[in-house]
Order: C-alpha cells, then sequence, then structure tokens
C-alpha cells in the first residue's frame, strides 16, 4: 500500500531510471521512481529488484531487467525459493526474447528442479526445446504437462508440433483433435491447431481454423490478423475458405468484410467493392469507413468522381481521420484541382500534425501547385518523422533534383536509400535499387532488381509492377514490358499506378506513350472494369 500511495503522489514525477528507459507511462514512470527511491535506500533489496525487472520486461526493456534479474540472483539466499524461482523464469523469458535459447533452457531447467510440478515452467521449458530442436526432450515435457493437467488443450498442441517434425502426422492430427475436444469453444484453441495444420501444410484446414477461430470469437485479433496474414502468402486457399463461410453463413458481414480487405490488399479492387456494396446495401455492418475503402479500390481504379463521392460520405462521419483527408487530396489532384487538393492535405495535418502520410500528401500538392520549397520542406519532416521509411527521402530528391536544380543533396538522400540496412533489401520497397539507379550505379541496380524477381514469391503482381517501374527508368523497355505483362497477368488492377502515377521517379511514366504498353493495358480492362 505504500508504495502505491506514493507512485501515486509521484505519478507527474519522471525518475532517472524511466527517463533513461524511455517508458511513456506516466503510472510505470511513477512506479519506477519509487523503486529507484527504494534502492538507493537499500540497494541489496532483492525484492525491489525483482518487482523493478518485472515492470522492465513487462516494457520491453530487456537489457536493464537482465541487470536487475542478475542482481536479485546474486542477493537471493537459498531459502527464499519462491524470488529465486521467479527470477530464473524472468530471465529466461529475456534470453528467449533476445534469441539466447540456451542460455534460456538453462534457467528453465533450474527453476524445474525447483518447482518440478509448474505447469507454466514445463510449459516455458517444452516450447524452448521445441525451439532449439531438441524435439524427444519437448515432446517428454510436452507429456509431463499432460500428466500435471491432462485437460490442457496447449499440451497437446505442443505434442502436434513435435509429431509433426518427428514426420508423425498421424499423431499429429490425433493431437489437434484432442486439444479441440477439450476445448471447443476457445478461439485460441483453434489458432493454435491452424498453426501447426499451417506446419503441416494443410492450408485449407489452418484457414477453416482461422475462420472457426473468429466465429466463436469475432473479436479475436490475432485470428483476424493471422488471416490476413495468411492472404499474403496463400491467397487462393484464404478468399476459398472465406468464400465457403459465406455461403454457409451470408448474413454474418464479419466474413464478407474481411474478404473484401483481403481482396482490396491484394489489388483484386473489383472484387472487395463488390463485397463492401453487398455489405452496404444489406445492412450486414454498420460502418461508415466502408465508403472510405470503396473510395480507394475507386481511386486505384481511376474512378475518381465515384471516389470523390465515398470519401466525402465517409468524411460525414469522420472528420478526425487524417488518412481520409490524405484520400481525398489524392482523389482532387488526379482530378487536377490542385488548390482544393492543398486543403484536403491541410486538413488532414489539422487532425494530425505529425502523420507522415498527411505531410508527404501536402507536399505533393504543393509540387502540383508549383510551390516546391514547401513541399521540400514538409518532406523532411516526415523524413525526420519516419526515418526508417526510404519513400520520403526519394521523394525530396526528387523534388530537389527536378524542380529546386538541387542535384547534390538529392544525390544524398539516393546515397541514404542506398545504403539502408534495417530494411529487408530483398523487398522492392527498399527501393534500394532505384537509389542506385539514379545515382548512375546501374550494374548494381540492375543485379538487386534481377535477384527480387527471381526469388521473391509474386502473389499479386506487386513485385512486377516494380519491375516494369525500374526497367521504365532505366530504359530498358523490353524487360519493363515483360514485367508489366506479369504483373498484370498476376492480377495488379491498379489503373492509377498504370495510367496516371507520376510522383517521384518509381512509376511507368517512361512507357505510357508506347503503343505496346497501351494495347497490353487494353488486354487487361477486365481486371480494372473497363
Amino acid at each position: 500500500m505504500k508504495r502505491i500511495a506514493i507512485a501515486l503522489a509521484c505519478a507527474a514525477a519522471i525518475g532517472t531510471a524511466a527517463a533513461q528507459s524511455g517508458i511513456q507511462n506516466p503510472i510505470t514512470q511513477a512506479v519506477l521512481q519509487v523503486y529507484a527511491e527504494e534502492l538507493e535506500e537499500n540497494p541489496n533489496d532483492y525484492s525491489v529488484l525483482m518487482s523493478r525487472a518485472d515492470e522492465y520486461y513487462r516494457h520491453d526493456e530487456y537489457i536493464r531487467a537482465l541487470d536487475d534479474v542478475n542482481r536479485v540472483l546474486e542477493l537471493v539466499p537459498a531459502t527464499d525459493e519462491d524470488i529465486k524461482v521467479r527470477a530464473l523464469v524472468l530471465r529466461a523469458g529475456i534470453y528467449n526474447e533476445t534469441k539466447r535459447h540456451e542460455d534460456a533452457l538453462a534457467d528453465l531447467t533450474a527453476a524445474d528442479a525447483i518447482s518440478p510440478d509448474s505447469y507454466y515452467i514445463i510449459y516455458q521449458k517444452a516450447n524452448t526445446e521445441y525451439m532449439l530442436e531438441q524435439y524427444p526432450q519437448a515432446r517428454g515435457d510436452f507429456q509431463r504437462l499432460v500428466r500435471v493437467n491432462s485437460r490442457a488443450p496447449e499440451a497437446y498442441i505442443g505434442l502436434a508440433r513435435v509429431a509433426v517434425k518427428e514426420n508423425n502426422l498421424g499423431t499429429a492430427n490425433e493431437m489437434l483433435e484432442s486439444a479441440v475436444n477439450l476445448d471447443p469453444n476457445n478461439a485460441e484453441t483453434y489458432v493454435r491447431r491452424a498453426s501447426v495444420r499451417r506446419l503441416i501444410g494443410d492450408h485449407n484446414g489452418a484457414v477453416d481454423d482461422l475462420i472457426l477461430a473468429l466465429s466463436t470469437d469475432n473479436k479475436h485479433s490475432r485470428a483476424l490478423q493471422e488471416l490476413i496474414d495468411y492472404g499474403n502468402t496463400n491467397y487462393a486457399a484464404t478468399m476459398a475458405g472465406l468464400s465457403s463461410a459465406i455461403s454457409q453463413a451470408p448474413q454474418v458481414g464479419m466474413f464478407r468484410y474481411i474478404r473484401a480487405v483481403i481482396a482490396q490488399a491484394h489489388y483484386h479492387y473489383l472484387a472487395a467493392i463488390q463485397d463492401y456494396r453487398v455489405i452496404l446495401d444489406e445492412n450486414l455492418y454498420n460502418y461508415n469507413g466502408i465508403y472510405a475503402s470503396i473510395a480507394e479500390c475507386q481511386y486505384a481504379l481511376g474512378n475518381y468522381d465515384e471516389a470523390l463521392s465515398n470519401i466525402d460520405y465517409a468524411l460525414g462521419s469522420f472528420t478526425d481521420n487524417a488518412g481520409y483527408f490524405v484520400l481525398r487530396s489524392q482523389i482532387l489532384r488526379a482530378l487536377h484541382r490542385n488548390d482544393e487538393a492543398v486543403q484536403a492535405a491541410a486538413s488532414g495535418l489539422a487532425v494530425d500534425r505529425q502523420s507522415c502520410p498527411a505531410l508527404a500528401e501536402m507536399a505533393l500538392a504543393y509540387v502540383a501547385t508549383g510551390n516546391y520549397d514547401d513541399a521540400s520542406n514538409l518532406l523532411g519532416e516526415a523524413i525526420l518523422n519516419d526515418a526508417e521509411n526510404p519513400q520520403y527521402r526519394m521523394l525530396r530528391a526528387w523534388v530537389l533534383e527536378k524542380f529546386l536544380n538541387r542535384a547534390k543533396p538529392a544525390e544524398q538522400l539516393y546515397e541514404i536509400v542506398s545504403e539502408f540496412e534495417n530494411f529487408n533489401l530483398d523487398n522492392p520497397r527498399s527501393l534500394k535499387g532505384f537509389a542506385l539507379l539514379f545515382l548512375g550505379k546501374t550494374d548494381e541496380a540492375d543485379r538487386w532488381m534481377k535477384n527480387i524477381l527471381d526469388t521473391a514469391v509474386d502473389n499479386d503482381g506487386l513485385i512486377h509492377y516494380y519491375g516494369a517501374c525500374f526497367y521504365a527508368q532505366a530504359g530498358d523497355t523490353d524487360k519493363a514490358m515483360d514485367c508489366a505483362r506479369k504483373s498484370l497477368e498476376l492480377g495488379y488492377a491498379n489503373y492509377h499506378d498504370w495510367t496516371e502515377a507520376a510522383d517521384g521517379r518509381v512509376n511507368v511514366a517512361p512507357l505510357r506513350d508506347d503503343l505496346t504498353f497501351l494495347n497490353l493495358l487494353h488486354k487487361y480492362n477486365a481486371i480494372f472494369g473497363k
């Protein structure tokens, strides 16, 4: 009680430890301040150190948590087994989070020796052994879990995971069924079974389980996120599973909404619009933000007037959504209503002055109206707010080079993007190859693009769209056309990107006067609804 009272009294204070850690929550800061004061009085109070280590761990401050828990293990007497076990388990958690699994296992083994019947310790130990590919040991510990609690589904899920690794699929399926039978009304059980089915390669079954999880608990965020993620790697299985769920429960708007979101995320805009409209027409889901989603799709399809009407309708209900104002500005620019676009982008910044998309859109609206200095400055703000996003540096380099005749600072920005190391450089969105190309390092740039096209899995045409942009900018029309053809075959239906996008230098603008390219787009008119 004393600590709580002091913590509340100090709620406005920022202790040294909290300030150094970067934790922003004022209550947490106050609690850490209290711990700091108590430790100043008694640096060897291992109970306080343990509490502070727990607090750091909860806020992902693993280095500080490790320092404290190491001190606890130095100070705790052998007679205080509860604190010692807590410290060993916490340190194991830190080690697992920082990929030091062997160290984690050593601590969990020590904790297990003190508390051999602890379900939590056995479970963490089994999972750590699994991560270390010590499958016989993991199987043994998961079997111990069953003996400790025969009705714990996660123990059977663990045994199933081990069985898959040991190529015993029959046992794996038996264990999965046992887990579900024990807790059929728990959405998490289906999410766990989905993860094992995915391991097996049963993608249809995994998708069905994620849908079952959402049927059990429609607010289960992990199931929803995993289903959306599944669409990135197994689009066909995901859409088939959702279509089956919709046919069985046509009045459940959630499944249709998820299918629309996934279709939109993979550039299948016509299918997304169809589902969104059914939801609205049949009143399956009362959410005016759907009009904004439709507007995004229509903008991508080049239907700008319809898109503007729908985003305006959405803004009637969501006047505090910066992203909606950004979309409105983009649509207005596409309609060449550039002064209005500036106003819309400014409204987005009025909602959220730190929004990088709003800063970038305001900059592009300024470019459209000839205000290049302010455009450059706004993109500089976006870079400061999100230093790891290469897009803002590339846009600013374009503005500096093309409109302000400042080639040297533009070159410096390209250099930074070309040297990024904290981005997945095999992802075309890193823009590394484009930066190299614009620096004149064509051989290195070409190797980057070729490697991506040769090795990356292109599920929806986006990667080959980037290939078309790259080779169009490089002046290699044949390769650009080949990439464009493959992208369209895979269904990349962003008509705005193909025909209008001109911001920066990552686009297919050099192809747009080529009759072969125009004929290619005409061939695929169906995916654009033209």
